[in-house]
């Protein structure tokens, strides 16, 4: 196998070296505009004019930019780099108590954001002593909230071109935070390298070149995708509309050869009724190769459904946010429902045993180990990583398997296990049942706490509309008696659901995870009461 290698330049060096190679080529398409390589980077440049100014030059300044899906994201992003600041990465849609605990935690200093993110950030400056300054980045007549300023405004007068800055490799380029799921959500180092690295590995597993066009059809940019397209110098569509029907005719209407969505957005993509009554030539259009699926697991009955619809392989990937993030990826030629694939170039991984962490057979379950140069620095305000071992290997808290072929399965979070008379539960395999029923909508699958057997499975359903009973409750036992006990049929005894529950809506994290901490929480109190 080839010795992995990657580019030796910082991280807004990806941005530089795409326009220097292809300076007219399309770096990224919304459905007001399109931005050449060549013009993303003057914007980048001018924003790093102004974050020296900012910061009076001072290097490693937090800043805090939001992952909205526009470019100005990606033009904040790089600039703030090439400034010489450290990104804060900010998720505008995690709220107040969200937006509070970043900004207080990283030490940011200034903010790039939406009109909405500035007015909470504006009401909240007494608790955020750091912060001095707030660019408003949406479009010029957005409102701006009193005390901060436009990002138009900001950069009137300013030269074009910034004082030149020398990253270190293993200097912080970026501060991701993690989604909370398992508790607060902790701030991760990223370094250059890092960044750089994932950047080349996701290309290359993702086999991205100079004429592939990718759709994100994502709530918010993620680096993931932004990084690896610049890379591979590929153009970005950003389908900001959140109909994933019409995601798939902006993919026709662009060539689009990769196609980019969230898991609970595919999940409704295959039940939409409208996709299988649209003619075949606008399902994604001829070019598509590949549709990818990311951040939590994908049901295998909706990905065989968007195989068999759009005539391509529906791929899932794996990572996290210590892992810049991806480490697993399939391939389409070797597509298998369910896996998550092989590491990408240049990472290693191993799963140990829960007990005696000791290094498994293939075939066996435990938990997931990684290393590669896409493993951060540590997190933020910690001396030592305790996840990192001393040679390197860090525990991702995931649970899984590898077959003989080395791809990776999954099969649940750590810390979402639960053992029902001393045999383990996983919560993703009872939902992967339930998920079958075309009766069922979504589900979610925790432990219910129980003093004789440990815990018992409990099940939120929420039943597709043509099996609404709203306003018959008689009705609803009715069919979440029949739906637990056809999930019940294909279940081991000690998977068996034992108590099941009609949910109006799964509670999700912003990036579409069940929100399980949450959940188990609520379960926890009910039944102490």
């Amino acid at each position: 196998m080839p010795k992995f290698t990657y580019p030796e330049f910082p991280v807004d060096g990806l941005l530089r070296a795409a326009a220097e190679r292809d300076p007219d080529g399309t770096a990224v398409r919304t459905a007001r505009a399109a931005l050449s390589f060549r013009e993303l980077d003057a914007r980048a440049d001018r924003i790093a004019v102004l974050v020296q100014q900012l910061t009076a030059g001072r290097p490693g300044v937090r800043i805090g930019v939001a992952n909205v899906l526009d470019p100005v994201f990606a033009a904040g992003y790089y600039g703030a780099i090439r400034g010489g600041a450290t990104v804060v990465l900010v998720n505008p849609l995690i709220g107040e108590d969200g937006l509070r605990h970043v900004f207080a935690a990283s030490g940011a200093e200034i903010a790039l954001v939406p009109a909405a993110t500035a007015g909470l950030l504006a009401k909240m400056r007494g608790a955020l002593p750091a912060l001095h300054t707030i660019v408003v980045t949406d479009a010029p007549d957005a409102v701006v909230p009193p005390g901060c300023v436009p990002l138009h405004t900001a950069l009137e007068g300013m030269p074009d071109t910034p004082e030149p800055v020398h990253a270190e490799r293993d200097a912080v380029a970026c501060v991701q935070f993690t989604t909370g799921t398992t508790g607060r959500p902790k701030g991760v180092l990223l370094t250059h390298r890092n960044v750089v690295a994932n950047a080349r590995q996701t290309a290359l597993a993702h086999r991205l070149g100079r004429d592939s066009v990718t759709v994100n059809h994502l709530p918010l940019y993620h680096v993931m995708h932004l990084n690896s397209a610049l890379d591979a110098g590929a153009c970005q569509v950003l389908c900001q509309d959140p109909d994933p029907l019409l995601s798939l005719a902006v993919a026709a209407g662009t060539g689009a050869t990769h196609y980019y969505g969230l898991p609970a957005r595919l999940h409704r993509l295959a039940a939409d009724g409208r996709l299988a009554a649209t003619e075949r030539a606008a399902r994604g259009g001829p070019a598509l190769t590949a549709v990818l699926s990311g951040g939590s697991g994908l049901r295998r009955e909706a990905a065989r459904t968007l195989r068999d619809l759009l005539g391509v392989p529906v791929v899932q990937g794996y990572g996290m946010a210590e892992l810049s993030p991806l480490t697993h990826c399939q391939q389409p030629d070797g597509y298998r429902p369910g896996a998550v694939g092989a590491p990408v170039p240049g990472t290693e991984c191993r799963l140990v045993d829960l007990t005696t962490r000791r290094p498994v057979d293939v075939w066996s379950s435990g938990e997931v180990q990684v290393k590669g140069p896409q493993l951060m620095a540590g997190y933020l305000g910690e001396q030592t990583c305790e996840r990192i071992d001393a040679d390197g290997w860090f525990s991702t808290g995931d649970v899984g398997y590898v077959d003989d072929d080395g791809a990776l399965w999954l099969v649940d979070r750590i810390d979402d296990i639960f053992k029902y008379d001393n045999e383990i539960v996983s919560p993703s395999r009872v939902e992967g049942i339930l998920a079958t029923d075309p009766r069922v909508a979504d589900c979610v699958v925790a432990g219910w706490p129980d003093e004789e057997h440990g815990g018992l499975v409990w099940a939120g359903v929420v039943l597709r509309a043509d099996h609404d009973t709203s306003g018959r409750p008689h009705r609803i036992l009715d069919v979440l008696d029949s739906v637990t006990a056809r999930a019940n049929e294909q279940l081991a005894h000690f998977e068996r659901i034992r108590l099941t529950e009609a949910l109006d809506a799964v509670d999700r994290t912003p990036t579409g995870k069940p929100a399980r901490r949450l959940i188990r929480q609520r379960l926890i109190q009910r039944a102490a009461s």
